[in-house]
């Protein structure tokens, strides 16, 4: 569609464009845990030298897709988060609910001594790497899988629009063990729905950088 010969911005993907968009954002990530799953989930390590590897690497791959997406005639200026006082509220109450979705589903599946979920270690981390590696985690996931997957998807119906996504959420996950992915599914679609009803980026993203960051609180109390 055109306005005195000018293509506007669309916020549609073809499949092909969103298949480029997953390979290019999680294609990486989802070979590193592939690798972990093969090799029998072991001890995922959190480093401050680590963290500043992720950082990099996300905002190069976050690069890569935004010129693709730039190509393609998409709408990249709506993928602003746009924090706001209310928006904030929002994102807490959702960080809120989608823990207690987690906690739901996985209970079934806990147990004493249960390996489950793989093991993670937070030690010699620095607060403020954990709060970076957060924030920009945080934009970079729910960015690409919301504000460019799910609202891209939208002209294939609800189960693509929400089923895709997850998947790719879950896969790239898959590293954290069985009842991690369980987790991850149930925080996941918590964000999707939130999203589809809200159309707003700012909670999700604020939710899930609060989900980056309280749990490393937590393991060192």
């Amino acid at each position: 569609m055109s306005r005195k010969g000018v293509r506007l911005p669309k916020s549609t993907l073809s499949m092909q464009e969103a298949v480029v968009v997953c390979a290019i954002c999680f294609g990486l990530f989802i070979m590193f845990s592939t690798q972990a799953v093969l090799a029998g989930f072991p001890e995922a390590r959190f480093s401050d030298n680590g963290n500043t590897w992720s950082i990099l690497i996300e905002l190069l791959l976050a690069a890569a897709a935004l010129v693709y997406l730039r190509t393609r005639n998409f709408d990249i200026a709506s993928l602003y988060p746009a924090p706001g006082i209310e928006g904030t509220f929002v994102g807490l109450a959702l960080f809120v609910a989608a823990w207690i979705a987690g906690v739901v589903v996985t209970a079934p599946f806990v147990h004493e001594g249960s390996t489950a979920m793989t093991a993670f270690s937070f030690r010699g981390i620095s607060l403020a790497s954990v709060v970076l590696f957060a924030m920009v985690n945080g934009a970079f996931e729910e960015i690409f899988l919301l504000g460019v997957l799910v609202r891209g998807l939208r002209g294939y119906g609800l189960s693509i629009t929400i089923g895709l996504p997850l998947l790719v959420r879950v896969l790239y996950h898959l590293y954290q063990g069985p009842l991690g992915a369980i987790w991850v599914l149930a925080f996941g679609l918590t964000f999707t729905l939130a999203y589809l009803r809200l159309r707003q980026l700012w909670p999700p993203v604020l939710a899930h950088v609060l989900w980056d960051i309280v749990p490393v609180v937590v393991a060192w109390s």
